[in-house]
């Protein structure tokens, strides 16, 4: 028992002597590391104070550059001030010493105004008795003598410009003969254009000669009512199976061949029915004249023109200048006139257009009084076309080449190389269907007419009155007017024939 109590006190005192011995050797570890920490940290510390005095050294060098850098541009603006403050006090001292001069100069030249002005009345004074003078010793006024002494030089200018104007327009015709020679021969050899000459007679072919009773009608009703509606003359001969419409508008001549085929071919021939076939007649040659427009446009290479403008252009179809066809004309001058333009620079669209539509005003002159360069131009104006296409049409006619455009002058160029083609035209033709216009114009120009067609080539007006304006004794008076008034105004071989038709039809419906 003791033995083991003396064992267990032996372990406890073991035990304690080794806590002791590792508590001691704990510490000393600790002092040991706590030294060789403050070791370090002394050494930190010395080297973030050495570090810190070369910053501050490193910084104050750094201060003292940029304050000598500082230093040094202020010295040199400082200098640059003072130059500039020099200079200002110097353009100073010249500004005033200007000013000085400058009034000086001004009181000078006041007083030289103030010389010249006493100068100036007296020169004016001394220019009265002079004029005053001469005109005693010379037996002229003033303004006589002004007017004599502005003619001398007005007529010294005038010889002067006369000849200076010869010498110059015989040095361009050198070059520019020969260069419009080319154009020209080069404008119409690249354009040939095939034309046939109009007639006022049109042939409409009939099945047999029992045909023509029928076209004559009992007591002649049907042929009368064919002439009334179309104004043409239905020459009904021994010429085998046809029948001769006669009348020098074409457009006339050209529905009453269209009608007569139709109602020869239908076979009821009868007026009502004829009055019907002439209407239907009427809106197919519109049609066609629509057409002929359209492909007369496509064929001068204009586009983009006005329905109206096209409606109206296409009349010319079966009009003729001196035997010449006027759509056909058109598009040819139209044609010329693109190629001349192509060829001296000028705007060929304008020329083209222009010259295309130079003629339209042709058809309008029995609706608007005027020229029909002057009427055309209004009307393509109104339905869009440009100021310089409406200028050209205008200017075609009567206008100075000086003042023209250069378009214009195509335009008459162009129209002179369409017209004066050979064989192109026939003057008996022109006059003899401005005959025929005038002598309707006269009779439209009378109240109450309502259409008047001139027949028999020229021999014999057709007049179709009003029935309500005018009366049986009114249309007696009426032809008689007529007629007075085609002897004072025209000029005709032979005589003319004034008939005047009044007819009076009554309608009423049965229900």
């Amino acid at each position: 028992m003791e033995s083991v109590w003396v064992s267990l006190l032996l372990g406890l005192l073991a035990a304690g002597i080794g806590v002791a011995v590792g508590l001691f050797m704990a510490r000393r570890g600790i002092v040991a590391r706590s030294a060789v920490a403050e070791t370090e940290a002394a050494r930190r510390v010395a080297e973030a104070e050495a570090r810190s005095k070369e910053l501050v050294l490193a910084a104050k060098e750094a201060a003292v550059a940029v304050k000598v850098t500082a230093e040094a541009e202020v010295r040199v603006q400082r200098d640059e001030l003072k130059s500039e403050g020099q200079r200002l006090r110097s353009r100073e001292e010249q500004v005033e010493r200007k000013t000085e001069a400058i009034e000086g100069r001004e009181r000078q030249l006041s007083r030289r105004e103030e010389d010249i002005g006493t100068r100036t009345k007296e020169l004016d004074a001394l220019k009265a008795d002079q004029i005053r003078e001469l005109e005693r010793v010379a037996g002229l006024t003033r303004e006589e003598a002004r007017d004599q002494v502005l003619g001398r030089l007005e007529t010294e200018v005038r010889e002067e410009a006369g000849r200076r104007a010869r010498s110059i327009l015989n040095q361009a015709r050198q070059s520019a003969d020969e260069d419009a020679r080319r154009l020209i021969t080069l404008a119409v050899q690249r354009l040939a254009g095939e034309h046939i000459g109009e007639t006022t007679v049109t042939a409409v072919p009939i099945p047999g000669e029992e045909m023509k009773g029928r076209i004559i009608g009992r007591e002649g009703r049907n042929i009368r009512a064919l002439e009334a509606a179309t104004g043409v003359d239905l020459i009904i001969d021994e010429t085998p199976d046809a029948v001769l419409v006669s009348g020098f508008d074409p457009v006339r001549r050209e529905v009453a061949r269209q009608a007569l085929t139709k109602l020869v071919a239908d076979g009821r021939i009868h007026p009502a029915r004829i009055e019907e076939v002439v209407a239907k007649a009427m809106a197919d040659v519109e049609e066609g004249m629509q057409r002929s427009a359209e492909e007369a446009a496509l064929a001068a290479g204009v586009h983009s023109l006005h329905p109206e403008i096209l409606k109206v252009f296409g009349r010319l179809k079966y009009r003729t200048s001196a035997g010449q066809n006027q759509l056909a004309h058109s598009v040819e001058a139209a044609q010329i006139a693109r190629m001349l333009a192509s060829e001296i620079g000028a705007d060929p669209e304008v020329a083209a257009r222009a010259t295309l539509l130079h003629d339209i005003g042709k058809v309008m002159g029995h609706e608007v009084e005027g020229p029909h360069h002057v009427i055309g131009a209004d009307f393509v104006r109104r339905f869009g076309e440009s100021a310089r296409v409406a200028a050209a049409i205008v200017e075609h006619h009567n206008s100075d080449p000086d003042e023209a455009s250069i378009e214009a002058v195509i335009v008459q160029v162009a129209d002179a190389i369409s017209g004066a083609r050979p064989g192109s035209r026939h003057d008996s033709v022109e006059h003899y269907i401005k005959r025929l216009e005038t002598l309707e114009q006269v009779a439209n120009s009378f109240p109450g007419v309502q259409r008047s067609f001139a027949i028999q080539a020229g021999r014999e007006v057709r007049i179709i009155v009003n029935p309500d304006e005018v009366d049986d004794l009114g249309s007696i008076r009426l032809s008689r007017d007529i007629a007075k008034k085609i002897e004072q105004s025209l000029q005709y071989p032979g005589e003319v024939k004034v008939t005047v038709v009044r007819e009076t039809r009554s309608y009423e419906i049965a229900h």
